[in-house]
């Protein structure tokens, strides 16, 4: 069997992905779009695109009847189904099938089996599998918390609460759930003990339908934000040190081993016993096709079985890297019938994918909306493809100009390295994250260029508490410092100048605010999101430029897009090069300095602009869900007075100090757009005697 055209029954990177393989492999494309994705870039690469209408998952990737009358108005011959949506759900697998086209995914009733992660557990401990016991919701007792809520029908973090305190458990179940509706239309969760700490640990499996099961690596994944893999990498640190103790001999190991869970022999090495573990968890079900089963480990090499994802993970490039496979190639093979190898390709060098993320991890992770103005990474060796030799590949679902909206996870690329060694792959990242060029929204880059360089990290100290272990504030700090970026933004104010001369009709050739004698400063102000308004004062003269607070500074060029500053120094002037973009306020400066983005005040402010003390702003794009507080009433500070659901999650908007709810701006399923005044508190003022 042979496939000539498959339709993707998802979005952005994922389909892009999957096409590319395609094109390689000489198959046609078809994809669907929702209205919000109507210019998407996965839509023009396809050689056919059909509209499902509506913005929202459950009026459009959601709707399984729909996509599969598109694969069959299209000729499609085969549907795959990325991740996410509806890629484990096994009533859409079957219908599928029943319509005669080939489903590029594992057997409906491992679908069904796995789909359950009360039932999988309970199969799995059957099989020989370590596993965590399961917890019933209405049974969780305070000697048992702190537990983590998870949705049974999904992953990716949807649905996931961890509860500390007994009162909590009711309300965040009843979170959980609508979560888990809203992202794979089943809001079934329940409860398993939470471990504060641990090590994510998953591995990847591909099986074909005449009996041969690969183990084709290992991942970690501990570095996580609400749930969600952040950092991933192949092969897992954790793995390579606990089975280089045991080559050593270390004793400590040894003992552990003995004393621990251990699916197969006693004095097999961590790795052999994850994958003879995942090779269990396959067989017992029947699977065939690409699938991920994931583990929580300790430090001393013990793991515990988590769930099976039946389906392609986010994090899959790690493993093509580390293999030399293109595991969307190997799917679609054994989809057609075809045979693996005895066994599959070993292991080589080491690979460490990140998510950039529209999001500001130093504000509860908020996610963003608005357009990509830019998306530049140095030194991308590949798209979409295998690394075969030390370098950069992205994988995107976003162009310069895309629209990141408010219906779907705000994930705009995975960027993954490959080296060698895990320091080189850890360097090289970094490197590449920093000198990037991203425009337009607030992201979490430099929070992952700290992390790769973080020396725990280096270390191969990276357990899911990470960011609670090492300091958030930290983390996700700038990585221009205070003084880097006020020098970048005199740059940016020298570039502003060099537009105006450039722009102006009569006298463009004299540098801006020329006089014949002595005068005053010109004055540009930006605002900064981290350190508030910058005032640049600056003055050309006869022998160059003086800039207010900055002693012996030399303007070296200045042109619209690049200014060159030679800076003062204990051993001399050192030059700098910086790249100012401009989008209407948003002025970008990119220097290896770091990244700097600033926004450009007008020179006088309109009243009409001023909101009102104790106002409540709409963080992010979002629709209204809850409303927690009618005006008139007293409400204190902390207090939640509405929910808003932005990106698949939902997001609370609380009070900002004790008060009286004077105004309420909003109604249940209202959009609001970012900014937006929701709600007004009138603060209540002390009284002292």
């Amino acid at each position: 069997m042979s496939f000539t055209n498959v339709l993707v029954a998802n979005r952005g990177e994922i389909a892009r992905r999957v096409f590319a393989t395609c094109r390689r492999m000489g198959i046609g494309t078809v994809a669907v779009y929702s209205d919000a994705d109507a210019a998407a870039p996965h839509v023009a690469e396809a050689d056919a695109a059909v509209r499902l209408p509506g913005n929202t998952p459950a009026e459009t990737y959601l709707r399984g009847e729909l996509i599969i009358e598109a694969a069959l108005a299209t000729g499609a011959d085969a549907i795959h189904p990325g991740y996410g949506f509806l890629s484990e759900n096994a009533e859409f697998a079957q219908a599928v099938l029943a319509a005669g086209l080939v489903w590029i995914g594992p057997p409906v009733e491992a679908i069904e089996q796995m789909g359950s992660k009360v039932a999988a557990k309970k199969m799995m401990d059957a099989a020989g599998v370590p596993v965590l016991a399961e917890l019933d919701p209405d049974e969780v007792t305070a000697a048992q918390l702190p537990v983590l809520i998870k949705a049974s029908a999904g992953g990716g973090g949807r649905g996931m609460r961890v509860v500390r305190e007994l009162a909590d458990l009711e309300p965040q179940i009843a979170a959980a759930r609508r979560e888990a509706e809203s992202a794979f239309g089943d809001p079934t969760v329940f409860c398993e003990r939470y471990l504060e700490t641990g090590r994510h640990i998953e591995v990847q499996v591909m099986a074909d339908t005449h009996g041969t099961i690969w183990a084709v690596g290992e991942r970690e994944c501990s570095i996580q934000r609400r749930h969600q893999k952040v950092v991933e990498e192949a092969p897992s640190p954790l793995v390579e040190r606990i089975d280089a103790m045991r080559a050593s001999g270390s004793e400590a190991v040894a003992e552990r081993d003995h004393a621990g869970p251990a699916p197969v022999a006693d004095g097999s090495s961590m790795r052999e016993r994850l994958f003879e573990a995942a090779r269990l968890a396959a067989g017992a079900i029947g699977y065939t096709g690409a699938g991920t089963v994931e583990f929580l480990a300790d430090e001393a090499g013990d793991f515990f079985f988590l769930e099976m994802n039946t389906r392609l993970q986010v994090e899959h490039p790690v493993t093509e890297c580390t293999t030399g496979l293109d595991l969307v190639r190997t799917q679609l093979e054994v989809a057609a019938g075809g045979e693996l190898a005895a066994a599959p390709p070993p292991l080589r060098g080491h690979s460490i994918e990140v998510r950039l993320y529209a999001e500001d991890p130093a504000h509860e992770w908020q996610p963003q909306s608005g357009t990509v103005h830019r998306l530049g990474i140095p030194s991308v060796a590949t798209e979409f493809d295998v690394l075969d030799r030390p370098g950069v590949r992205l994988d995107t679902g976003v162009v310069d100009g895309s629209v990141v909206g408010v219906h779907y996870d705000p994930m705009l690329a995975k960027v993954i390295s490959y080296a060698e060694t895990r320091g080189d792959a850890a360097r090289l990242l970094a490197t590449a994250l920093q000198r990037a060029k991203i425009h337009g929204l607030v992201t979490n880059r430099d929070l992952l260029v700290r992390v790769l360089r973080h020396p725990a990290f280096l270390a191969g100290d990276t357990d899911t508490a990470f960011f609670e272990t090492h300091g958030l504030d930290s983390l996700s700090a700038p990585l221009a410092t205070e003084a880097d970026e006020a020098l970048s933004i005199v740059a940016a104010a020298l570039a502003d100048a060099a537009a105006n001369r450039k722009a102006a009709r009569v006298g463009g050739g004299l540098p801006a605010g020329w006089r014949n004698l002595s005068s005053q400063s010109q004055h540009k102000s930006y605002e900064s999101r981290t350190s508030g308004t910058h005032d640049v004062g600056y003055r050309f003269t006869r022998t160059g430029v003086a800039v207010d607070g900055h002693d012996g500074l030399e303007l070296v060029q200045a042109e619209p897009e690049r200014v060159v500053l030679a800076v003062p120094g204990e051993r001399g002037p050192v030059r700098r090069q910086f790249d100012i973009a401009h989008y209407g306020e948003l002025v970008c400066v990119d220097s290896p300095l770091g990244p700097v983005s600033v926004r450009r005040l007008p020179r006088f402010s309109d009243p009409a602009d001023q909101v009102a003390h104790g106002s409540l702003l709409a963080p992010m794009p979002g629709s209204v869900i809850r409303i927690g507080a009618e005006v008139g009433s007293a409400v204190e500070q902390g207090q939640p007075i509405l929910w808003l659901e932005a990106m698949k999650m939902e997001h609370t908007i609380s009070a900002p100090a004790a008060g009286v709810l004077s105004a309420l701006n909003v109604t249940v399923g209202q959009q609001v757009d970012v900014g937006a005044v929701l709600a007004v508190v009138d603060p209540t003022e002390s009284q002292e005697n």
